[in-house]
């Protein structure tokens, strides 16, 4: 499996989005230029220029035709994804760390950092069909209950009933999209140890994936919150994805080389780690980065997948015939 190699950032990467047809890749940096390819071949399509500061989480509309993105320059932006013209930007007093559109678009949910004064915090915004109506009022604002941590994820559930969010505090959270009021959240027994870093969802919203720094990643069942698996790993967990097609997880992480002591023998590991999904069995990896991953998506086919890793590269993975034969 040869990776296709794709340079256009100057930073780490922080964040991988395919768009539902599988046929663009969109890429955030700590470089301020979210950057689309070419899913296929990796060929750089262009950037989109506005950010500055780090961009941390970008989604897509279901059409292709609407790009948000979230910053540490306190905004969200909304692009034309062919144009690469900013429609709107939403101002916020702290850094936006997640951005999720919700079932039709019409709907995205932005969460906040704490700053200053400010508590973290998910923002539900209005989507406007027209750039024209575009207003930045919040439709519902979220407060954590401990606003000094961080909120790494937050994406929408079944049918836009529900929030699901997650971040430095370890607990996951289910909020009403109508009340505001929270439904459920892990409990310690549980839930992770340390910060979540990441969460993916299975393409039919029915369950969900977690990924830590407590070196785990979790399976959840997105309507009970409760937990199915476990994949357990020797590194920090910074990104999973989960494949389409097949019951198979990926996780990707590594300690960062400030973390990193001499006598660490796993100092190297920064592969890409495949887990059967049911029995929970690492069944490959895929090296090729040097620093840590950060980001990890699965073409919506599964026939492809893609990683960022703190080295500025954007890896890109076509499978060969057999890793769809794989029997344990």
């Amino acid at each position: 499996m040869r990776p296709i190699l794709m340079k256009g950032h100057e930073r780490p990467l922080t964040f991988l989005r395919y768009n539902k047809d599988g046929d663009l890749l969109f890429s955030c940096a700590k470089d301020h230029t979210p950057t689309l390819w070419f899913a296929d071949n990796g060929e750089r399509l262009g950037t989109y220029r506005g950010h500055n500061g780090a961009v941390w989480c970008c989604d897509v509309s279901r059409d292709s035709s609407r790009l948000i993105t979230g910053s540490a320059d306190q905004t969200a932006k909304l692009w034309d994804v062919q144009s690469g013209k900013e429609l709107f930007t939403f101002k916020f007093g702290s850094p936006t760390r997640s951005v999720d559109f919700a079932v039709g678009d019409h709907l995205a949910v932005i969460t906040t950092d704490n700053f200053m004064d400010r508590m973290a915090a998910i923002h539900v915004k209005r989507i406007a069909e027209d750039p024209e109506d575009q207003v930045s009022d919040s439709v519902l604002v979220l407060q954590c209950p401990d606003g000094k941590k961080r909120i790494n994820r937050a994406v929408w559930g079944p049918l836009n009933q529900t929030i699901v969010s997650a971040g430095e505090d370890t607990v996951i959270r289910i909020w009403d999209t109508e009340t505001g009021k929270l439904l459920n959240e892990t409990n310690e027994e549980v839930g992770h140890k340390k910060a979540i870093t990441s969460l993916c969802k299975a393409a039919d919203d029915s369950h969900f994936l977690t990924g830590s720094h407590d070196k785990t990643a979790k399976l959840w069942d997105m309507r009970t919150l409760t937990l199915i698996k476990t994949y357990t790993t020797g590194v920090p967990v910074n990104a999973v994805a989960m494949s389409p097609l097949l019951n198979h997880v990926v996780l990707g992480g590594g300690q960062d080389a400030s973390a990193v002591t001499t006598t660490d023998h796993r100092a190297g590991k920064f592969e890409a780690k495949f887990y059967d999904k049911i029995l929970q069995e690492e069944i490959g990896g895929v090296k090729g980065h040097f620093g840590p991953i950060n980001a990890l998506a699965f073409n919506p086919d599964g026939k492809s997948f893609s990683s960022g890793g703190e080295d500025g590269y954007v890896r890109l993975h076509h499978f060969d015939s057999d890793y769809f034969n794989i029997k344990i």
